[in-house]
C-alpha cells in the first residue's frame, strides 16, 4: 500500500522475516486530469447500490494477528462493534501468497505462511468475517510487482519487463523491484489463475487491486512488448516513455487484462466485488499506466477506493471533490484511503475524524491503513481511540454483496477517431472507424453513411462465437460494387465498447461490379477493407450495428470530417444536450417497420433540397431530395428528365458548372467542380428510370465544411458549419 512518509523498515534477520514483514510504500501526487478519445462528455448517473464503506487494509505489519485464531476473532469483533464492515486482508505480497496455492506452486514459489496452528490464513479470516457479518475482500497488493531476488523472477526471467536502458528494476521505499510485463500473455494468465484461485478456494466476497496492477511508465521497452507493438503500430517505440500514443497503448493494453480479468471473475462468482484502490487519476495515468477512471466508465470496477494520506486538511479536502471522484461515487460505491499511522509516525485521532468526516460530507467512504495503527500506534490510549471511531462511525451499516450486478458502461458519448486509410485495400479517399468483430484484432472500415449493416471480410474475424445462418445475401454500393456473402450474428466491439448483444453482419466472401458500372471499386482487385454502414433506413438485413451500442451510445451519432487534412476525423457516438449544440435540424420520414430490425427507421433522403447547376435548368429547384454519405467518394446529381439536363452531358461537371446546395436556415453548400477526388469532383447522371425527378449524393466532400448528426430517435439530421 502507497504512502507519501517514509518509513521504518524492520531489518530483517532471515529470508523468511523478509518475505513475512515486507511492505510496500510509495505515493507520489499531480494535478492535471488526462482524457483519452474513450472519455465521455458526461456519464450517466445512478444510486451507488451498497452502503457506505468503513473498512481497514490487513498488512503484513499485522501478521501476527493473522496467525492466531483467538487474535484474529478478537479483531474482528472489535472491528464489528465500532461498526467497520470492510476488511482487505493481503494475498499477494512480495512475489508470495499468504494462502498455499497450487498456481504459485506451478511457478515455483514456496509457501511459508501458515498460521501458528498450521491454518490456512485466509480461509481463517474470510470464514470469521462472514460469520459476524464483516466482507472480506483479499487485497491483491503487488498486482504486477515482484522483487528481483523473488523465485518468482528468477524462475521466469522472460515474464520481466524492463526500461528503454534495460534495467529491470524501479527503487521504491520497500526496496528495488521488478515488474512482471503486463502484456505478456503468460503473465496474465498467471495473474489471472491466482485471482480466480482467490475467488474459488475462499468464495470471497471480492477481489481488490491498488495502484501496483499497473506499470510505471519507463517500463515497457523488453523484446516481447516491443515486438508486439511494433506489429500493431508499424513503428518502434519511440524513446519517450511519456510519448502520447506509447503511453496510451500501454495503458488501453492493462485496460484489456483488467476487463478481461472483471470478465472472468464474474464468471465465477457474478456478485463478486471488483475493488481498486490506486493513486488519483492523474498520476495514476501519467506514472504508473493505469486507466482507472476509463475502467469505472467501462463497468470493470464495482468499488473504488482512492488513496489519498494527506496530513494537510485543505490539501485533503481538495482532492475529495475531483471530477473523477464526483463522477465515480455517482456510479459505485467510492471512499478514500485514509492514514492512521505508522509504528514511528503515529497519527492524532482529531486529524483522522476530520478527514473521516470530510469525506462522508462528500458521499464518500473511507478504509484506513491499517489495522494495527488503528490504536496500537497511537499516541492516544486505546481505549480513547476506539471511541474516536465509535464517533465517527455511531451506527451499523450492512453493505450487500447480492445487489452487486454487472454494469453497462457508463458513457453518455465518446469520440472516436476516424482514420484516411483502411486496414487493407484503399478505395480513394474515405473516412475508416477501427472496430472489432467477433472478437478479432481491431480493424479500420470505411464508415459509410449512405448504407447500412456491418460487411467485414472473414479475415476480420476473431474466435468469438459467430451464430452462421447460412443465408447467402448482396448488397449493391452507390458505384456498382456487389457484395456478397453471408449473413451472421456475432458481436462488434468499438474500442473497448461492445454491442450489447450479437448483431448481424456480412461476411463478404465476393465483390463484383454491376454491368452498367464496370469501373467500380471492385474492378482493381485490391482487397476488401470492410464497410460500416451507419444509415437508419434500412431495407433489409444487416442493420446498422450503432443500434446495439450499450446506453445512450445507440441514441445516435455526428460524424465531424478532417477538412480534408491529414488530420483525423472524429465520430461522436451518443447525442447530448451539449454536442448537439450548433445543429441546425431537418426532420426526416419514418419508414415502415422491418422484422428483426430494431428502432424506428427513417428515410434518408433529406426532401426540399434546394440545387442549383450553373449552365443547366437547375435553377435554385427545390423538390430534389439529398443524401449526405460519406461512402461516396464523389458527389453526383442524378436527374430523371433529360429536359432539366439541358445542355449539360452525363458525366463529370467542368469549373463553370458551380453547383450549389441549400436548405434556407440550414446550410449553404457551394462546389467548383474539379478534378480532385473526394473534393471537388461532381459527376451528373440521367436516368428515366429514377426514383425521384433529382437525387443529390453531396459525397465525403461536404463533411470538409459541416459536421453532419444523426438522430434516429427523433427522426432528424442535423448541419454545423465548420467554417
Amino acid at each position: 500500500m502507497s504512502l507519501i512518509m517514509q518509513v521504518s523498515f524492520i531489518h530483517r534477520l532471515s529470508r523468511w522475516i523478509k518475505r513475512s514483514l515486507s511492505i510496500l510504500f510509495a505515493l507520489s501526487f499531480t494535478t492535471v486530469l488526462l482524457l483519452n478519445h474513450l472519455t465521455p462528455v458526461t456519464a450517466q448517473m445512478s444510486p451507488s447500490p451498497m452502503g457506505e464503506i468503513r473498512g481497514v487494509w490487513l498488512t503484513n505489519n499485522d501478521f501476527d494477528i493473522l496467525s492466531d485464531r483467538a487474535k484474529l476473532q478478537d479483531t474482528i469483533a472489535q472491528l464489528r462493534r465500532l461498526n467497520f464492515n470492510t476488511i482487505y486482508p493481503v494475498v499477494w505480497n512480495d512475489g508470495y501468497t499468504k494462502y498455499p496455492s497450487a498456481v504459485a506452486k506451478r511457478a515455483g514459489i514456496p509457501f511459508y505462511f501458515k498460521g501458528r496452528e498450521g491454518q490456512d490464513i485466509i480461509a481463517d479470516i474470510v470464514n470469521q468475517a462472514r460469520n459476524q457479518g464483516v466482507l472480506a475482500i483479499p487485497w491483491f497488493e503487488f498486482g504486477f510487482m515482484a522483487p528481483l531476488t523473488s523465485e518468482l523472477a528468477a524462475n521466469h526471467p522472460d515474464w520481466l519487463t524492463q526500461k528503454q536502458d534495460g534495467t529491470q528494476t524501479s527503487i521504491s521505499a520497500a526496496g528495488e523491484v521488478a515488474w512482471l510485463n503486463p502484456f505478456h500473455p503468460e503473465v496474465q494468465q498467471f495473474i489471472s489463475d491466482l485471482v480466480l484461485e482467490i475467488i474459488t478456494k475462499y468464495n470471497a466476497d471480492g477481489i481488490q487491486f491498488d495502484d501496483h496492477m499497473s506499470l510505471p511508465v519507463d517500463f515497457g521497452y523488453d523484446k516481447y512488448t516491443v515486438n508486439l507493438f511494433t506489429q500493431e503500430t508499424g513503428n518502434p517505440p519511440p524513446s519517450n516513455p511519456h510519448a502520447q500514443a506509447w503511453k496510451q497503448w500501454r495503458a488501453d493494453k492493462i485496460t484489456a487484462f483488467m476487463m478481461q480479468l472483471n470478465r472472468a471473475v464474474k464468471a465465477r462468482k457474478p456478485n463478486a466485488i471488483f475493488s481498486v484502490s490506486p493513486n488519483y487519476y492523474d498520476f495514476a495515468y501519467k506514472f504508473q499506466l493505469q486507466d482507472w477512471l476509463n475502467w469505472v466508465r467501462l463497468g470493470v470496477v464495482d468499488e473504488l477506493i482512492v488513496q489519498l494520506y494527506r496530513n494537510d486538511l485543505e490539501s485533503f479536502n481538495s482532492k475529495l471533490i475531483s471530477p473523477e471522484l464526483l463522477e465515480t461515487k455517482q456510479l459505485i460505491p467510492t471512499g478514500v484511503g485514509i492514514m492512521t499511522g505508522l509504528r514511528n509516525r503515529p497519527v492524532p485521532m482529531h486529524q483522522i475524524q476530520s478527514q473521516v468526516r470530510a469525506a462522508q460530507q462528500q458521499g464518500l467512504g473511507v478504509t484506513f491503513f491499517y489495522y494495527e495503527s488503528l490504536w496500537d500506534y497511537a499516541q492516544e490510549p486505546v481505549a480513547q481511540r476506539q471511541a474516536g471511531f465509535q464517533e465517527i462511525f455511531p451506527n451499523p451499516v450492512v453493505r450487500d454483496t447480492s445487489q452487486i450486478i454487472a454494469r453497462k458502461p457508463s458513457f453518455n458519448t465518446l469520440s472516436v477517431p476516424l482514420y484516411t486509410k483502411g486496414s487493407l485495400g484503399q478505395r480513394g479517399r474515405g473516412y475508416f472507424m477501427e472496430l472489432s468483430v467477433a472478437g478479432g484484432q481491431p480493424k479500420r472500415v470505411l464508415i459509410d453513411t449512405g448504407s447500412s449493416g456491418l460487411r467485414v471480410p472473414p479475415g476480420f474475424l476473431g474466435n468469438a462465437p459467430i451464430n452462421r445462418t447460412g443465408q447467402i445475401i448482396k448488397e449493391v454500393l452507390s458505384d456498382g460494387t456487389v457484395l456478397e456473402g453471408e449473413l451472421a450474428y456475432t458481436i462488434m466491439q468499438i474500442g473497448f465498447i461492445p454491442t450489447d448483444e450479437p448483431v448481424p453482419v456480412q461476411i463478404v466472401t465476393s465483390r463484383q461490379c454491376l454491368p452498367q458500372k464496370p469501373n467500380c471499386s471492385a474492378k482493381s482487385g485490391a482487397a476488401f477493407s470492410g464497410i460500416i454502414g451507419v444509415n437508419y433506413g434500412e431495407k433489409a438485413l444487416p442493420y446498422n450495428p450503432l443500434r446495439k451500442l450499450p446506453g445512450n451510445l445507440s441514441s445516435g451519432f455526428i460524424v465531424s470530417g478532417n477538412s480534408g487534412g491529414k488530420n483525423n476525423g472524429n465520430l461522436i457516438l451518443g447525442l447530448t444536450a451539449n454536442n448537439r449544440e450548433g445543429f441546425r435540424m431537418v426532420p426526416l420520414s419514418q419508414q415502415a417497420a422491418i422484422n428483426d430490425v430494431p428502432g424506428h427507421r427513417w428515410d434518408s433522403q433529406i426532401n426540399g433540397v434546394c440545387l442549383t447547376i450553373a449552365g443547366s435548368a437547375l435553377k435554385n429547384t427545390c423538390n430534389s431530395k439529398m443524401v449526405v454519405d460519406t461512402g461516396a467518394s464523389n458527389a453526383f446529381t442524378e436527374i430523371k428528365s433529360a429536359a432539366l439536363m439541358g445542355k449539360l452531358k452525363p458525366g463529370r461537371l467542368r469549373p463553370e458548372n458551380s453547383v450549389k446546395v441549400t436548405i434556407p436556415g440550414v446550410l449553404d453548400y457551394s462546389v467548383k467542380p474539379g478534378n480532385r477526388d473526394g473534393f471537388n469532383v461532381w459527376n451528373v447522371n440521367l436516368s428515366t428510370k429514377a426514383e425521384n425527378p433529382v437525387s443529390v449524393n453531396s459525397g465525403i466532400g461536404f463533411f470538409d465544411k459541416y459536421d453532419v448528426l444523426f438522430d434516429p430517435v427523433n427522426g432528424q439530421q442535423g448541419f454545423r458549419s465548420r467554417s
